[in-house]
């Protein structure tokens, strides 16, 4: 049993989305992309609070887990990434900026585009908090709930 390096996650949260500006990123740098991605990483560690392991047991700056992480843990984890980066996408400012020539093509455009993110942020949130939650009950100490110890 090894510790699980932040990458193993990343690599995960990568397979659930397509943004050529992280691949560029990527392939300019490594070290900038993994420091970026930790970003979304810590912030969904917070998301995780059911966790059945001590994911505050990490180094970050050599960017590991001090334990193997279990494949549920770490496909969680990755998918709250994704919402956590969807939803940094939906707040950006520079794509509600409404361009000047075409007015109302790209009016109706951006705002069609800007209701897909919406729609897909909703649907992936929901997906997420019932992941959780099954994890949750899949991870209760039911006998202990028989017996009324509900700590």
């Amino acid at each position: 049993m090894g510790n699980t390096a932040y990458i193993d996650i990343f690599d995960l949260f990568m397979l659930r989305l397509s943004d050529y500006r992280l691949i560029n990123l990527y392939n300019a740098s490594q070290t900038d992309f993994n420091v970026y991605l930790q970003g979304f990483l810590i912030l969904s560690l917070t998301d995780f609070a059911i966790c059945n392991q001590d994911l505050n047991d990490r180094d970050d700056t050599s960017q590991t887990f001090g334990f193997a992480m279990n494949q549920d843990n770490q496909n969680i984890l990755s998918l709250l990434m994704v919402v956590h980066w969807l939803g940094k996408e939906l707040r950006d400012i520079l794509q509600m900026k409404w361009s000047i020539t075409d007015r109302d093509f790209k009016h109706f455009a951006e705002s069609n585009n800007q209701n897909a993110k919406q729609s897909s942020y909703n649907v992936l949130k929901e997906e997420c908090d019932q992941l959780l939650k099954d994890y949750g009950l899949r991870n209760t100490d039911w006998s202990a709930w028989a017996a009324q110890n509900f700590i």
